[in-house]
């Protein structure tokens, strides 16, 4: 073999030994990003990545495209961060929860009523607030990540066999939360005991009465057939919490200007996407819960409010300045 094909011959393997490194599918030059979720198909956040995929496609004339790992696939988050942070996975849809160790004004989205309604929370992620959290994110050593930008993910609301319009009705009832003591305490404070569990053992646990109730959006309530057991949903609108997708770091500083550039434009583009698909989703949901016999009721957001007041300052304290910015969003 002549120098020069040698030559040829080991920086070719080497570029495929590191792509290879970073979890991408390289072949004649084409790259193969995955995406990953705990979702499944159809739902609006993979929906909203499958579509950023064939833009890039075409965008790239097939040079880059994105294959897409539903339904927890890949693991959980906790199991696809660690995936992008080495470059095993390229991009991942995270709640803002799992990246509070890194940046943590982001836990400030988990006080109770922190935002007054979803319009209020998306006035929040797509101006300054949102830009400097995930800045912030992307710059962090720690994380490993670039963000691309925020998803919706809904109200949370209690649902039970009976109606929750007042704290006095939480009075001995046993509300499954999600295993944060922020959440926990809030469900306390709005007159239940709040319990934390596993999202896995919620369906059987509902059904055995070893929790009372449950709170979270109405997809979420029709897709794990929770509606079965829980017969009445309080909009009692406690928690909005967004989410973020993010995308592997080590990955990202292989990228042109020019690619990083396209990603970060149809990013954006997938935000406000997922945005449609979410509110339609949302609108489909609480259709087929009603026509399933679920009966919707307003709660007294005010009394809830007032009522979930020392879990803000006991947690929100240090966040007092960034609070008074959130709440300054018209």
């Amino acid at each position: 073999m002549k120098r020069r094909q040698l030559i040829k011959w080991g920086a070719s393997s080497l570029a495929a030994g590191a792509g290879a490194a970073a979890g991408v599918s390289l072949a004649q030059g084409k790259m193969v990003w995955k995406a990953s979720d705990v979702h499944p198909i159809g739902y609006p956040t993979v929906e909203a990545i499958q579509r950023m995929g064939k833009k890039l496609e075409a965008q790239t004339s097939g040079r880059i495209s994105i294959q897409m790992f539903p339904s927890m696939q890949l693991g959980g988050e906790k199991e696809m961060i660690e995936q992008a942070q080495v470059g095993a996975l390229q991009i991942a849809r995270i709640s803002v929860g799992a990246m509070g160790p890194v940046v943590d004004d982001l836990n400030v989205f988990n006080l109770p009523f922190i935002f007054r309604d979803e319009a209020h929370m998306r006035k929040v992620i797509d101006g300054p607030i949102g830009q400097e959290l995930l800045d912030r994110i992307s710059n962090s050593p720690q994380s490993k990540l670039i963000v691309l930008g925020w998803m919706d993910a809904g109200t949370r609301n209690v649902y039970a066999n009976k109606p929750v319009t007042q704290p006095t009705d939480l009075k001995g009832m046993k509300i499954r939360m999600m295993g944060n003591p922020v959440f926990v305490e809030t469900m306390n404070a709005m007159g239940g005991n709040g319990v934390a569990m596993g999202f896995n053992e919620l369906y059987s646990a509902l059904q055995t009465g070893v929790v009372d109730g449950a709170e979270n959006n109405p997809p979420t309530l029709l897709a794990q057939n929770h509606y079965t057991v829980s017969k009445v949903y309080s909009l009692t609108g406690h928690l909005i919490i967004p989410e973020i997708f993010v995308f592997s770091k080590r990955t990202w500083d292989t990228l042109s200007q020019a690619d990083q550039d396209l990603v970060r434009k149809l990013s954006r583009e997938a935000q406000l996407e997922q945005r449609e698909l979410w509110d339609k989703y949302v609108g489909d949901a609480e259709m087929k819960l009603k026509e399933a016999g679920i009966k919707f009721v307003q709660a007294d957001k005010a009394a809830f409010y007032k009522a979930t007041q020392p879990v803000r300052d006991k947690y929100g304290s240090k966040y007092a300045a960034l609070i008074k910015r959130i709440e300054d969003t018209k």
